[in-house]
């Protein structure tokens, strides 16, 4: 029986190995029916770009460029809607769609979508700019920690180069400069129909099917040369961010990066607080790790930081001392002040949620002033351990007590030497009144 067991045991790695083989074989043999059906046909490569402009967009969309040239396609077809982001991105982005050996159309889609701020200077980059109906563009001034103006020489050094650098790209190719630079400098916004008529886009379509359609039969400059688009047979394969690229998107969030940062505070904390727990010291470590992967990528400002932890200390050292909420209250202010100052927004346009803010900062009073608040009522109770909390005890007489001789007393689960100034039989019960050295002193319970 035992080499029967064996046996099968072995004869099944086999299987396993060759049911691995056949699963990757299927995988390459899709793979490849996939380019052989699009190796006798025109196709488009479409990435989508949903939410703000950051280093993983970046690098989708190089990606993106660089396969589809590889692979054969016509051209890149990126589906955008924005708030804005990371201007220093957004600068790579604009680089390579320039600099793409591959035609590039950016289509603002679906209704209701906009290509905001830095999302602006990606459209124009475009050899093709479209808008489904109901999309908005533009909007693109630069602002400050607090989403104001940047004020002094430095606001004006970075809206004349946010200008500069529009007119630019909407000079390459042939676009509407004036606009460009009314965008940047008074934040100028257009619908679809405006900006048709302002020459700031090419096409308005309703569709991606209506947008190759129009695209079909138009000149553009691609590497330094004239090339006719064919794209009106042309298939489209959306391509997806890779599991890196995922990650590294939904870490530049800073609504993310603020509720990692948070919890791992608060993890670090009840570790400290309550040790052996571990489970909060893990949870916490990790979640402030990738906390800082964040800020890695995100324009944090030190002095953001710092109040943001000047405000926690200030707020946990409440609960241990007195000062009548003066600690408390300054470090409501100075938690809110951090986190509001935590991104830099004249680098980009995306911030921590206000709704946010005040809703941690609401939590963590409520859980400082409730840990406070436990901590005092326990400070006001008896002492339970210790010699301290023999005191008032009742224990029972196991050896006869009497005027100037000890006997024995059996309290808290232990036997005391014990003295009285009355008379007490072994089972009486009696009452602890003070403790000296190893002796407690007795009297009768009543």
């Amino acid at each position: 029986m035992r080499y029967t067991k064996i046996s099968s045991r072995v004869s099944r790695a086999p299987l396993f190995s060759l049911a691995l083989l056949i699963i990757a074989l299927a995988m390459l043999a899709g793979s490849t029916a996939g380019e052989e059906f699009y190796a006798g046909r025109p196709w488009v490569e479409m990435i989508d770009i949903d939410g703000p402009i950051n280093p993983a967009t970046a690098h989708f969309v190089r990606d993106a460029l660089a396969s589809a040239k590889s692979a054969g396609a016509r051209a890149v077809l990126i589906e955008l809607d924005t708030p804005g982001g990371l201007m220093t991105s957004a600068e790579r982005i604009v680089k390579d769609l320039l600099g793409s050996d591959i035609p590039v159309i950016v289509y603002v889609a679906p209704a209701g979508s906009s290509a905001a701020s830095a999302g602006t200077f990606i459209t124009m980059a475009a050899n093709i700019a479209a808008m489904a109906p109901g999309t908005t563009i533009g909007a693109a001034h630069p602002v400050n920690e607090t989403g104001g103006d940047v004020k002094g020489i430095m606001g004006a050094k970075v809206e004349n180069f946010a200008a500069s650098f529009a007119r630019s790209i909407a000079r390459q190719r042939g676009r509407n400069e004036d606009w460009a630079e009314e965008a940047v400098r008074h934040s100028a916004v257009l619908g679809e129909r405006e900006a048709l008529e302002h020459k700031v886009i090419d096409i308005i379509a309703v569709n991606v099917r209506d947008l190759l359609t129009q695209a079909s039969g138009r000149v553009v400059s691609v590497g330094g040369h004239r090339e006719t688009l064919d794209l009106e047979e042309a298939v489209v394969r959306r391509r997806s961010m890779s599991l890196g690229q995922q990650v590294l998107d939904t870490l530049a969030n800073p609504n993310i990066a603020y509720l990692l940062m948070m919890a791992g505070l608060i993890g670090l904390y009840f570790e400290f607080a309550h040790p052996g727990v571990f489970f909060p010291g893990v949870a916490g470590s990790i979640c402030l790790l990738l906390a800082l992967a964040s800020f890695q990528v995100l324009p944090v400002t030190i002095s953001g930081l710092l109040l943001i932890f000047l405000g926690i200390g200030m707020l946990i050292t409440e609960a241990f001392i007195t000062s009548y909420g003066v600690m408390g209250l300054g470090g409501v202010v100075a938690f809110v002040l951090g986190s509001m100052l935590l991104v830099d927004t004249s680098k980009t346009d995306v911030d921590v949620s206000r709704d946010l803010i005040f809703g941690a900062a609401a939590g963590m009073a409520l859980v400082v002033v409730g840990l406070g608040l436990i901590a005092a009522r326990e400070r006001r109770r008896a002492v339970q351990t210790g010699r301290e909390g023999l005191i008032g005890e009742i224990g029972e007489v196991r050896e006869h007590i009497m005027p100037g001789k000890a006997g024995r007393l059996f309290v808290h689960g232990e036997l005391w030497r014990a003295s009285a100034s009355e008379e007490l039989e072994p089972g009486a019960k009696a009452r602890v009144t003070a403790v000296s050295g190893l002796e407690v002193k007795v009297r009768k319970a009543g």
